[in-house]
């Protein structure tokens, strides 16, 4: 996966991005093409392969299903119903929980079956309360910061002087800012929000949104939306701009990394000196257990220990302990040592390091750094020449550290198939997969675990039949 696609390979989320299928016999891969916001086909059946021709129907059929799945209206619509909505009595206001709208007058009959609510100006300021999170971890994973990550967020930016703030993916910080500003007891603070979700049109201006995907670097609403996001971008008043991002989890590092680039080149290009070498200051959200991939793609990033906790996520809550820590972090160009950890909640300062860390995270002198990552005290391991999880100990078979209960000596099968052992396959072309699967789909429906699995059939463009041909077979099996 690596560019967007043509037109003729787009769908309702814009763009695709180009996969590849990689042969360990060392043979040429297949490449496809796939939805860039999606990584179940349940939620988009989107695929094609590279060198498919596509006929005229199909790409008629592919628009007509595109449009079908494009918001009731548009967002200069969105925008004169909302300025039609904050001007009725309070007792006229009403929202359709069903179908997630904000109701004009003459609308209500229509919803009459549905759950429709009065709501207040005070609801109508925090849209992410009133509308239900999309909560699909492979797509959206709208998981909503709390009060406590969303004002360390404002009031860190603030005070570095930041005066704009690019929230892709983070409408609770739009919020917060907004509500900050009509208190008007701090300098106020513009912000734009670019999210995927189109609901969010129905409660801000064409210069506070934009229907936006991530992954694609895709604005749905086209050049109006660009020109909005390079408005925002240019700096020509002398108000400092940060990005930050919080992508769903279950998103591929690669293309968010792609996106954020490009956005930090049309912030440099818009500056005085109109270079686009200076990256542009951001902060992405993102598990610790990525920070590689993360670093691979965008170097001059740094992790910091703060945990970012969610209203809505399980388990991702701030004041546990052990392994059971949001392990959420930071990821920053911004220079650590000026981003202030709170101390009441146990950060403090390392002069080695020149920033702030867990009260946990001890330093190393034999590392030169403090090492921990999920906000535990990590011990330090003679023969790996580094510090690892407490839990793990040095195995003189592997000749490396892992927890004690390890497959010894087996490694942890990154290569071959994780059912049968064989090298030349991955578990997806595994012909006892189907059977293992049957096996144990009793335990697995009841406890909802689901396997999904991205990799696609082994089997050669040449030998797939087509629908016609199998009925044919069949019918000819069944006729014998």
């Amino acid at each position: 996966m690596r560019k967007r696609q043509p037109k003729q390979t787009a769908n309702t989320h814009g763009p695709t991005l180009l996969f590849e299928k990689v042969s360990k016999g060392g043979g040429k891969g297949q490449r496809f093409y796939a939805c860039s916001a999606c990584r179940d086909r349940k939620d988009c059946s989107f695929f094609q392969w590279e060198d498919d021709k596509v006929s005229e129907a199909r790409l008629l059929a592919r628009e007509a299903k595109n449009q079908s799945k494009r918001p009731a209206f548009t967002q200069e619509e969105y925008c004169a119903r909302y300025r039609t909505f904050a001007s009725l009595p309070l007792d006229e206001k009403k929202f359709c929980q069903d179908c997630q709208i904000l109701l004009l007058p003459g609308e209500n009959e229509a919803h009459y079956p549905h759950r429709c609510i009065a709501i207040t100006a005070a609801q109508l300021r925090r849209p992410s309360m009133l509308l239900c999170p999309l909560d699909n971890k492979k797509k959206n994973a709208q998981y909503l910061f709390t009060e406590r990550s969303s004002h360390f967020l404002l009031d860190t930016l603030a005070a570095l002087g930041y005066r704009k703030v690019l929230c892709v993916g983070t409408p609770r910080l739009q919020e917060l800012i907004k509500l900050r500003n009509l208190e008007k007891k701090h300098e106020p603070v513009k912000s734009l929000l670019l999210d995927i979700d189109f609901r969010y049109a129905q409660f801000y201006s064409q210069d506070e949104f934009c229907h936006y995907n991530m992954f694609n670097h895709h604005f749905f609403v086209g050049e109006a939306s660009s020109a909005v996001l390079q408005s925002f971008l240019s700096e020509s008043d002398g108000e400092k701009v940060v990005m930050v991002a919080d992508p769903p989890f279950g998103g591929l590092v690669k293309p968010l990394a792609n996106s954020f680039s490009l956005i930090s080149q049309t912030w440099g290009k818009l500056q005085n000196s109109g270079s686009s070498t200076s990256d542009m200051p951001m902060i992405w959200i993102f598990p610790y257990f990525f920070e590689a991939r993360i670093l691979e793609c965008l170097p001059s990033l740094i992790m910091l220990d703060y945990q970012v906790d969610y209203d809505n996520h399980p388990l991702y809550k701030h004041g546990k302990t052990g392994r059971k820590q949001s392990p959420v972090r930071l990821f920053t160009n911004i220079c650590p040592r000026d981003i202030v950890l709170p101390k009441e909640e146990g950060y403090r300062f390392c002069a080695v390091c020149q920033r702030y860390v867990s009260s946990a995270n001890k330093h190393c002198s034999k590392c030169n750094a403090c090492p921990s990552k999920d906000g535990r005290e990590w011990k330090h391991c003679l023969a790996c020449e580094k510090c690892v999880k407490p839990s793990w100990k040095h195995c003189q078979i592997c000749g490396h550290c892992a927890l004690p209960d390890h497959p010894c000596g087996q490694g942890q099968r990154s290569e071959g198939c994780y059912n049968c052992g064989n090298l030349q396959h991955k578990q997806k072309s595994c012909h006892l997969k189907d059977s293992r699967r049957m096996r144990g789909c009793g335990s697995k429906a009841k406890s909802g675990v689901k396997h999904v699995s991205y990799d696609l059939p082994c089997m050669p463009k040449a030998n797939r039949k087509s629908g016609a041909a199998r009925r044919a077979k069949k019918a000819g099996g069944q006729s014998t």
